[in-house]
């Protein structure tokens, strides 16, 4: 049972979520036949030594619906209270979406990410209104609205993906959204500038991106960076949220171009990576390996890694004077529980 009533999502939210919420992918048994646990218990539990104070938890790989939603319950048993534990709301249909967030709720998550299909198409923004409605009403957790490029609204809808007209519109008529996930138009700090003038005082707004987090914290109230890839740099990313409530500009600053080389080498990468609308999720995988996270193999189909894109995302945290893992590359594709 959810910690709160969907009329108390918001209040929840304000309240609860204060810091960054990383990202955990799942992780199988060597044969790649089941979700390995103790993989999984792993990466729950550096996540909270790193300071985080939830994961998503990842569903665009490789997965079935019912073997994620053990990863879920997996995770959550061992997150524990006071750790948050998100869906990741990104199935192939409205009616598989459907079946995948209430199975979410009952296995203990949080909180919802809101995803939309590959194969959604809206001409309106009545349609992405109605299918949003749908998926929010179907659970009373409290819901992460996501406007994103991505999407592939930004031709047909609105260059800011989702229109602060409709996001006016889903606020109002939707309770359990508390949550904005601020990266429309990306890359751009206008979406979390325009939703934190339009609407922090209703829902929190997030800063996902590390890169815009730093800098506009020191002028504009950030409680909250979720969700996104933060276990690439261990720990500096909860430690630098800390110094910015405590107005330590200086030092979060210091933070913020020591990662500078980490960061450059990430978005230098970015392309080649990642690819069209596509988020490489072994790519991620690695990044936490990197940290002290379990790594090992995903399914097919999944996009690849090449020696020189490890090499170089290791060499950034090294540029950046962090410790990163020095074990071979092979040992990725182990993972650090093999089961």
């Amino acid at each position: 049972m959810s910690a709160y009533t969907r009329a108390e999502a918001r209040d929840w939210a304000r309240e609860k979520l204060v810091g960054a919420v990383n990202c955990t992918i799942p992780s199988f048994t060597g044969d790649l036949r089941a979700v390995n646990e103790r993989a999984v218990r792993h990466d729950i539990r550096l996540a909270k030594e790193h300071g985080f104070i939830g994961t998503l938890g990842v569903s665009e790989i490789s997965i079935t619906l019912d073997e994620y939603l053990e990863f879920l319950r997996i995770s959550k048993d061992e997150a524990g209270d006071g750790f948050y534990v998100v869906h990741h709301a990104s199935w192939n249909d409205l009616e598989q979406n459907l079946e995948a967030v209430r199975g979410a709720e009952a296995a203990g998550a949080d909180l919802v990410l809101l995803a939309y299909p590959p194969n959604f198409y809206p001409e309106s923004e009545q349609e992405i209104y109605d299918y949003t409605k749908a998926v929010c009403e179907a659970t009373n957790l409290g819901i992460i609205l996501f406007p994103m490029t991505i999407w592939n609204f930004g031709a047909r809808i609105h260059p800011s993906d989702l229109p602060t007209r409709l996001i006016r519109r889903l606020i109002d008529d939707i309770p359990n959204i508390a949550v904005i996930k601020a990266e429309g138009g990306y890359p751009n700090i206008q979406s979390a500038v325009e939703c934190n003038r339009l609407f922090g005082g209703e829902v929190v707004i997030s800063v996902p991106i590390e890169g815009d987090l730093i800098p506009l914290s020191q002028v504009m109230p950030i409680q909250l960076s979720a969700t996104s890839d933060h276990e690439y740099y261990g720990p500096m990313i909860p430690r630098v949220m800390q110094l910015l409530r405590d107005e330590k500009y200086d030092e979060a600053t210091a933070i913020y171009w020591q990662l500078h080389p980490a960061r450059q080498t990430k978005a230098g990468l970015f392309g080649a990576l990642h690819g069209g609308s596509v988020l490489n999720r072994q790519a991620w995988k690695f990044q936490g390996w990197l940290q002290g996270y379990n790594g090992g193999p995903l399914r097919q189909p999944t996009m690849r890694l090449q020696d020189g894109q490890m090499t170089a995302l290791r060499k950034g945290l090294l540029d950046a004077g962090l410790e990163p893992s020095m074990d071979p590359f092979r040992e990725f594709f182990t993972g650090r529980n093999p089961a």
